[in-house]
């Protein structure tokens, strides 16, 4: 995407008599292109993942039996893409300061779970939906207190939490699938707003809105500077006066948050929450849309519109298999592929230069 670069990289001036290429220095993007080559890559660079998407819409359509764009089932792969939409959110902020956070998926089923408990409670049911983030935010600030402060790796924490957390979703009930009939929140995972004869999903308006927001604080406030300026070089961050501990907690607990909101959106969409199966695996969909989308693992460059493309991407390839029958089985091993392609594709940005 365009607007993908690190915001903190600069150009020293070069000394007079001093050739701008010096040894060990590569050239400047562009270096040896024409006008239009450079344009073109431009081009290139800002559409990002965008072709794949309309190329795989357009293929699934075709294999599909001419069913996959019809208004019923775009609205589907939107309700299908909206939760990993907003955790992708999430992972994108944390992903742009270096880190990674493998625990989202079991947060958001220990959220889900506690949103359903408290809905069952009659008169303190209205307190769901707050409790829900509440548990997502308090597990995002551990992560972020053990990575920040205690300086531990953000893998090792996160992938431990992915297992804690995991447990204690499955003993908040008690390994049963809590179910309620009348949740008051179901609306949001179940209607949405027509419009032009196309109902838009409650879910797809909530993500909408997240990567709006999203993409505000990374690329409109001195907060987003300096997340890519963590991600870009922490040394030099610290040196240039950033608080980089508070940057760090700040991605982490916003991810947990988000986290907590995809488990109102799963709890409402399903009226029932399940500590064992719900979230599982959906840390590593969150991860491919994000590098999918353009965002370096190394951190530093992203684009939030990235992910949700790749977020897109995911859903399509997910929905549009389904269509043209190919059984489970084969569905893991293709979004495992794509996982890998992913990361292939990031190693290829970096070692070629490109800042996408």
């Amino acid at each position: 995407m365009s607007d993908a670069t690190n915001p903190t990289s600069a150009t020293a001036p070069s000394s007079p008599g001093t050739s701008a290429n010096t040894a060990g220095t590569p050239p400047p993007a562009g270096a040896g292109l024409s006008a239009r080559q450079v344009q073109i890559r431009s081009l290139v660079q800002a559409a990002g993942m965008l072709p794949v998407l309309i190329l795989l819409a357009i293929g699934f359509h075709v294999l599909g039996g001419h069913r996959f764009l019809s208004a019923q089932n775009l609205s589907i792969v939107a309700q299908q893409a909206s939760i990993n939409c907003v955790l992708g959110a999430g992972m994108t902020f944390v992903i742009l300061t270096g880190g990674i956070d493998l625990s989202v998926g079991s947060i958001l089923a220990a959220s889900a779970m506690g949103a359903l408990i408290v809905s069952l409670m009659g008169g303190l049911s209205w307190l769901a939906i707050p409790a829900c983030l509440a548990v997502g935010l308090l597990i995002g600030l551990v992560n972020g207190s053990l990575v920040a402060f205690v300086k531990l790796p953000p893998f090792i924490v996160t992938l431990g939490t992915l297992t804690a957390v995991r447990g204690l979703a499955r003993l908040m009930g008690a390994d049963n699938t809590v179910f309620n009939p009348q949740l008051s929140y179901a609306w949001i995972g179940n209607d949405g707003i027509n419009l032009l004869g196309f109902t838009i999903p409650w879910l797809a308006i909530i993500a909408i809105a997240v990567i709006v927001a999203s993409w505000y604080v990374l690329r409109r406030t001195v907060l987003g500077v300096r997340i890519y300026a963590v991600g870009g070089n922490p040394a030099a961050a610290r040196l240039s006066g950033i608080n980089v501990p508070v940057v760090l907690m700040f991605v982490y607990a916003l991810s947990g948050l988000l986290a907590g909101l995809g488990g109102v959106m799963s709890s409402a969409r399903l009226y029932a929450a399940n500590g064992l199966q719900l979230g599982q695996s959906y840390e590593l969909d969150a991860i491919a849309a994000v590098i999918l989308g353009g965002t370096s693992f190394v951190g530093g460059i992203g684009s939030i519109w990235g992910t949700l493309i790749g977020a897109l991407i995911i859903a399509v390839l997910s929905n549009g298999l389904i269509l043209v029958g190919v059984s489970d089985i084969w569905q893991f091993i293709v979004k495992g592929l794509v996982i890998i392609g992913a990361v292939a594709l990031d190693r290829f940005r970096q070692g070629s230069g490109t800042r996408t």
